[in-house]
C-alpha cells in the first residue's frame, strides 16, 4: 500500500483488494461490490509470539486420530472428518434462521459434560440463550456464557479461562478498536478472524465461527474467510422445511463430498440416520414421470426420488425447470433423446425436480433422469420396487459410476427388487441375494424396460 494511503476499497463478495474503486470485480467478476474503507496501521500481538519458533522434523510429527474431540453428534462428526481437531478454526456459514446457533449450542451441550466450553455472543443476550437452551434439555455448569463484541476483550478472556471449545455467534458483530471501519466490514471481519486464528493455533483451543450469508451481498460473508479458516460447513435448506444439510466445503482435516442430515424439531436439531428413507416418504404410487436413483455423497449412498412432467407446449419456445439438478444437464439429456432414440422432444415443455428439496449433480442421477423424461412422455409408470442409476454420454452410452456395490446394498437395504444400472458397474458387483440387477449399455435399453 503507498505512503500516506487513508482509505482502499474491498470487494464484498470476495475480499478482492483494490487502490480505487471499480464496478466489476477483476476476481470474482461482480458488479457493484466494491466498497471504500479507512484503514489504519494495526499492531499485531497474539498468543503465538510469546513463544520461539520451533523446528520439527516431519517423522516426529503426530496424527493419532484419538486426539480429535467426539461433539456427540455423528453426523457433525463425520462431515468434520471423525471429530473437532484440537486448535482448528471452523466456519459455519448459512442464511440467517437456517440452525447455526442451534446446531453449536447442542455441542456445548453434548461436550460441556466433560470440558469446559465458552459461547461467545454478539447477537443475543444471556436471557435469549438460556430461552433457547430451555427447549433443549439440561446443562452442565462448564458452559459459559458471554454476551461482548469487543475483539480485545473476548481475547483477554480466552487466554485467562483457556476453554478447551469457543463459539463466536456471529463474526458480523466483532469489532476491533485498532481498526476504523464498521463492525461487519470486510477490515473488521478479516481482523476479526485473525485474532481467532493466532488464538486458535497458539493456545491449541478449537474454535467455530457463525457466519451469516446474505443474497444482497451488503455483508461480508464467509467467502472473505475461507482461506484463513481450517474447516468451512455451509448448512443447506430451506429456512421453512424442516430438514437441514450440513455439508463440508473446505476441510484441511477430512473429506468435502461427506454431508450431514438433519431435521429442524421443537427441540432442536436432531440427526436423520437414514437419509434413503426420509427422501423417498410420502412417493406416490402408479404415478408416471417418478424413479428412484441413487447419487452418493461421500461414503454414504442416498436415494432420492426424480420426478418428470413433460407436457405438450403453448408457447413459441418450449419451458425447462430444473429444480434440484443442473438446469444445462437436463437439456443435454433431452437432446441425446431426442437424438439417439428419436423423441420428439423439441415441441414439449419438460419440468425435472428432486423431491424433497435436496440438490444433485452427480453424473450418477443422469439414468434417473432420462427414465423420468421419458415415463411422463409416454404416461407409462414405472415399476415401484425399481432403482436406477448410471451416467449417460452424449453417444447415448451409459457409463460405468463410482462404488456400485454400496448403492446396490442400500437399494437392497429399502427393499427394491430391481436394480438398473451400467453393464461395466454390473460385472464389478456380486449377485446380491433378494434383488435382480438389469445390466444397461445404452440408453434405448433402458427405454425398452418402460
Amino acid at each position: 500500500m503507498a505512503k500516506g494511503k487513508k482509505s482502499i476499497f474491498f470487494c464484498q463478495n470476495c475480499g478482492h483488494e483494490e487502490s480505487k474503486w471499480l464496478g466489476q470485480c477483476p476476481a470474482c467478476r461482480e458488479w457493484n461490490t466494491f466498497v471504500e474503507e479507512k484503514v489504519a496501521a494495526v499492531k499485531q500481538s497474539s498468543a503465538r509470539q510469546l513463544k520461539e519458533a520451533e523446528v520439527v522434523a516431519l517423522s516426529g510429527v503426530s496424527t493419532d486420530e484419538k486426539d480429535r474431540i467426539r461433539t456427540g453428534i455423528d453426523e457433525l462428526d463425520r462431515v468434520l472428518g471423525g471429530g473437532i481437531v484440537p486448535g482448528s478454526l471452523v466456519l459455519v456459514g448459512g442464511d440467517p434462521g437456517i440452525g447455526k446457533s442451534t446446531l453449536l449450542l447442542q455441542v456445548c451441550q453434548r461436550l460441556s459434560q466433560e470440558k469446559e466450553i465458552l459461547y461467545i455472543s454478539g447477537e443475543e443476550s444471556l436471557a435469549q440463550i438460556k430461552l433457547r437452551a430451555n427447549r433443549m434439555g439440561t446443562f452442565k455448569d462448564n458452559l459459559l456464557l458471554l454476551c461482548e463484541t469487543n475483539l480485545e476483550l473476548i481475547r483477554s478472556v480466552i487466554e485467562k479461562r483457556r476453554p478447551q471449545l469457543v463459539v463466536i455467534d456471529s463474526i458480523q458483530t466483532m469489532y476491533s478498536e485498532e481498526v476504523t471501519s464498521a463492525p461487519g466490514s470486510v477490515s473488521q471481519v478479516r481482523e476479526s478472524t485473525n485474532v481467532f486464528m493466532q488464538l486458535a493455533k497458539g493456545l491449541g483451543i478449537s474454535i467455530f465461527i457463525v457466519g451469516h450469508v446474505t443474497k444482497e451481498g451488503t455483508v461480508a460473508g464467509p467467502r472473505v474467510l475461507e482461506h484463513m479458516v481450517d474447516t468451512v460447513l455451509y448448512f443447506e435448506g430451506d429456512r421453512h422445511a424442516s430438514y437441514r444439510i450440513l455439508r463440508g466445503v473446505k476441510n484441511r482435516f477430512g473429506s468435502t463430498n461427506e454431508i450431514g442430515v438433519f431435521e429442524m424439531r421443537q427441540d432442536g436439531l436432531q440427526e436423520v440416520a437414514n437419509p434413503s428413507e426420509y427422501m423417498l416418504s410420502g412417493r406416490p404410487e402408479n404415478s408416471s414421470g417418478s424413479v428412484v436413483a441413487c447419487s452418493m455423497e461421500g461414503t454414504r449412498p442416498i436415494l432420492i426420488e426424480i420426478q418428470a412432467l413433460v407436457c405438450q407446449s403453448n408457447f413459441g419456445m418450449p419451458r425447462r425447470t430444473a429444480a434440484g439438478t443442473d438446469y444445462n444437464r437436463v437439456n443435454l439429456l433431452m437432446a441425446v433423446l431426442e437424438k439417439r432414440v428419436g423423441l420428439s422432444m423439441s415441441n414439449y415443455d419438460a419440468y425435472v425436480n428432486i423431491a424433497g428439496g435436496i440438490k444433485m449433480n452427480e453424473p450418477a442421477i443422469d439414468l434417473g433422469i432420462v427414465m423420468a423424461l421419458v415415463s411422463s412422455y409416454k404416461n407409462r409408470p414405472i415399476d415401484e420396487k425399481m432403482i436406477v442409476f448410471g451416467e449417460v454420454g452424449l453417444s447415448g452410452e451409459v457409463r460405468a459410476v463410482n462404488m456400485p456395490e454400496q448403492r446396490v446394498a442400500e437399494a437392497k437395504k429399502l427393499g427394491f427388487e430391481t436394480c438398473v444400472l451400467p453393464e461395466v458397474s454390473r460385472e464389478m458387483v456380486r449377485e446380491v441375494k433378494g434383488i435382480r440387477l438389469v445390466g444397461v449399455r445404452t440408453i434405448n435399453e433402458v427405454i425398452s424396460i418402460i
